[in-house]
C-alpha cells in the first residue's frame, strides 16, 4: 500500500506522455511548403512565352493531363492566335478535329443515342476544349471521389502561380515525415495543402515523346506544362505588356514635351 502513490504518479505521468504524443501527432503542421523557386521566361515586365515550351506543354496536357482535366476557358482557335503557342490555323483545326464534342440535337431532336450516351461530333476551331467526363459524378467515379479541377485558370487561382503547378508535379515520390499518415487512395505531396493529394503522380520520365526531340524528363514536362497553363490563364499577357510599355513611353515623351513647354514659357516671362 505504501507504493500506491508512486504507482499513481507513474500512471499519471505515462498518461500525460501518451496524450502529449497524440496531441503532437494530431497538431503536425501540414501546411503546404512554399513553391520551388523555379524561373520562367514569361515572368517580369519584359518576359515572353517560350513558343517551344508552349507547344511541348500542350502536348503534355493533351497526352497526360487531358485524360482527367478540362480547359473550359480555352478555345481551339486560341492555339493559333498571336501570343499563343504558335500553331497554324490548319494545325489548330486538326487538333480540334481530334476531339469529340457534344453534338447538337439530331433531326429527331435527340441528344443521346439508343444507349443513352451523348451524341458527339468532331470538334471545330470555334469549340472549346471538351470535358473528358460527361458530368461531375462521372468525374468523381473515375477519380476515387475526387473532382479534377479545371486547369484553364489554375495558375491564376493558386497562390504561387506557375511555381505552384511545377512544385506539385515534381513533389511526388518523397518519404513522408515520421508520424504523418497518408490517407487511403491519397498520395503524399508536401506542396499540396494537407499533404494528402488525390491525384496520383501524373508525370513519369518519357510520359510523352516530344516532337521536337527534347528529352522528356519529369522536370522538363513539369516546366513545359506549367508554361502552357500559365498561357491558358493569361493568353493576352504579351499584348498587355507591350501595351503597358507603349503607354510608359508615351507618358515619358509627353512629360518631356510639358517640361520643354514650361521652360520656354517661363523663359519668355523672365
Amino acid at each position: 500500500m505504501t507504493h500506491l502513490p508512486l504507482r499513481l504518479a507513474l500512471a499519471g505521468s505515462l498518461g500525460l506522455s501518451l496524450a502529449f504524443g497524440a496531441a503532437s501527432a494530431h497538431t503536425m503542421d501540414t501546411h503546404r511548403l512554399p513553391p520551388k523557386k523555379e524561373e520562367f521566361s514569361f515572368e517580369g515586365p519584359f518576359g515572353t512565352y517560350d513558343r517551344g515550351a508552349l507547344q511541348r506543354g500542350f502536348q503534355v496536357y493533351k497526352e497526360v493531363c487531358g485524360a482527367c482535366h478540362v480547359l473550359q476557358h480555352v478555345a481551339f482557335h486560341n492555339l493559333s492566335e498571336p501570343g499563343g503557342p504558335g500553331f497554324s490555323e490548319a494545325q489548330a483545326k486538326g487538333i480540334a478535329a481530334g476531339y469529340k464534342v457534344p453534338a447538337e440535337p439530331n433531326d429527331k431532336g435527340e441528344t443521346t443515342d439508343d444507349k443513352g450516351e451523348r451524341l458527339t461530333r468532331p470538334g471545330i476551331i470555334a469549340d472549346y476544349f471538351p470535358n473528358p467526363f460527361p458530368n461531375e459524378n462521372a468525374a468523381r467515379a473515375n477519380n476515387n471521389g475526387n473532382l479534377p479541377p479545371d486547369l484553364s485558370m489554375i495558375v491564376k487561382a493558386r497562390r504561387g502561380g506557375p511555381q505552384y503547378v511545377y512544385s506539385i508535379l515534381t513533389g511526388f515520390h518523397q518519404t513522408p515525415p515520421k508520424g504523418f499518415t497518408v490517407t487511403k487512395d491519397k498520395y503524399y505531396n508536401p506542396y499540396y495543402e494537407g499533404w494528402n493529394i488525390g491525384m496520383p503522380p501524373p508525370l513519369q520520365a518519357n510520359s510523352v515523346s516530344y516532337t521536337d526531340g527534347t528529352r522528356a524528363t519529369v522536370d522538363q514536362e513539369a516546366r513545359d506544362v506549367a508554361t502552357f497553363l500559365a498561357w491558358a490563364s493569361e493568353p493576352k499577357m504579351e499584348e498587355r505588356k507591350q501595351m503597358g510599355f507603349s503607354v510608359i513611353l508615351f507618358l515619358l515623351a509627353f512629360a518631356g514635351v510639358l517640361f520643354a513647354a514650361k521652360r520656354k514659357l517661363w523663359a519668355d516671362v523672365h
